[in-house]
């Protein structure tokens, strides 16, 4: 088989590749490890910034997220037993952010894609990219229990940390730059009406709690835990009772949260990684193949969107003119975003954490700082601006 770009990997940054180029009549074909049910289920990000739900919607995309998803305009910072509010659109001039599950946007694009996209092949399990610096690279897979082809202009590695994409960029060629955080999140789903309107995150000397929500009566909940921690250890009602204590304030909102069923539980680590260069050859890295980061500052999905809008841009530049200077800046160009986000995300991780080895001193520190964006709209608009996502580069 034949095709013009080759997409490994259907979750949200493959597929939406693909509906941005089915759009400007590039054709592509998605190649995906897994069933369409796990991919629909994987439990992934909720919050799209501002720029990643316009480009849902000028896909195509945004119909149901429009209809169903939450927007929220600010977040509740408590610490110190206090809650301070961080206003985004007056901030940020008008900016916000989507609440709407990662599930939520795979399915919808799956549902595009299925209808008039090209072709998208689940339980299809790639085995190698080869010829990266050829003007024809390879995709090697196993489907329907055959070896097959799928030769391309160029290749596009959406298939995470641990696909075969990114081993086409030599070793000797390829840096990776990461951190690993002493801590992890207990992650729930429940059954459960918010009781707040926006996310909450809370510094505690217990540790850092995050309240989330997927709709109007599921919670999405966060506790920060040791690594390595068995969630089976951590019954229903020891978490809620942790969560209640967390986000326990002398002032302000006295509210505890609404209990019910807990219908997933996880826990999740954190690391921050960057792999560069993002493309060698023809063979191009987006989403967290070429990058992860902590998911305290909500940026994995919308990084992993803003990487393949730029790449569509460069890769329609180059159907329309045949110059491919945006394709060989596009490594640059979104390394200078990537970097950005990682320093926000680890801003957001190390301020609201409780590190096991740090002292008093330097949990005044982080008490200090959140006092700083609490009193000062300088550090409050630096805060809101990289939350709700920097704009796009033209």
């Amino acid at each position: 088989m034949r095709t013009t770009v080759g997409i490994v990997g259907a979750g949200p940054a493959g597929l939406l590749l693909a509906r941005l180029l089915h759009n400007a009549g590039i054709d592509s074909v998605v190649l995906e490890r897994r069933d369409r049910a796990y991919v629909e289920q994987r439990q992934r990000a909720g919050i799209l910034e501002q720029a990643t739900a316009d480009a849902l919607r000028a896909a195509g995309a945004g119909e149901r997220m429009d209809r169903e998803g939450m927007p929220h305009h600010g977040i509740e910072l408590r610490f110190g037993r206090r809650a301070h509010r961080v206003d985004f659109p007056s901030l940020t001039g008008g900016r916000g952010v989507m609440v709407y599950a990662q599930t939520e946007v795979v399915k919808d694009l799956i549902s595009l894609q299925l209808a008039d996209g090209g072709p998208l092949l689940f339980n299809t399990e790639v085995t190698s990219v080869e010829g990266a610096d050829s003007n024809s690279p390879t995709v090697r897979y196993l489907h329907e229990g055959r070896e097959r082809t799928l030769i391309c202009d160029y290749v596009i590695g959406c298939d995470g940390f641990h696909g075969v994409s990114r081993h086409a960029v030599p070793a000797s060629v390829r840096t990776t730059y990461e951190r690993t955080y002493p801590y992890s999140w207990l992650g729930i789903l429940a059954e459960a009406a918010p009781v707040y309107e926006e996310l909450v995150y809370a510094h505690s000397a217990r540790g850092f709690a995050l309240a989330s929500m997927r709709s109007a009566s599921v919670s999405r909940l966060y506790l920060q835990v040791p690594n390595g921690t068995d969630p089976e250890d951590w019954s229903d009602e020891r978490i809620w009772d942790e969560l209640d204590a967390r986000f326990a304030t002398d002032t302000g909102p006295g509210w505890k949260l609404e209990r019910g069923r807990v219908t997933s539980k996880a826990v999740l680590p954190m690391r921050s990684r960057v792999t560069e260069p993002m493309r060698h050859g023809r063979v191009f890295l987006a989403g967290d193949a070429a990058h992860i980061v902590p998911p305290a500052g909500a940026k994995g999905l919308n990084l992993a969107a803003a990487d393949v809008i730029v790449l569509a841009r460069a890769l329609i530049e180059w159907r329309r003119t045949g110059s491919s200077e945006l394709l060989d800046a596009y490594s640059d160009t979104c390394l200078r975003r990537v970097w950005r986000a990682e320093h926000f995300s680890y801003f957001m991780t190390t301020t609201l954490h409780a590190d096991p080895a740090q002292n008093a001193f330097e949990t005044r520190l982080q008490l200090s700082q959140l006092e700083r964006v609490a009193t000062s709209r300088h550090a409050a608009a630096e805060l809101a601006e990289n939350y709700t996502g920097l704009p796009l580069p033209d």
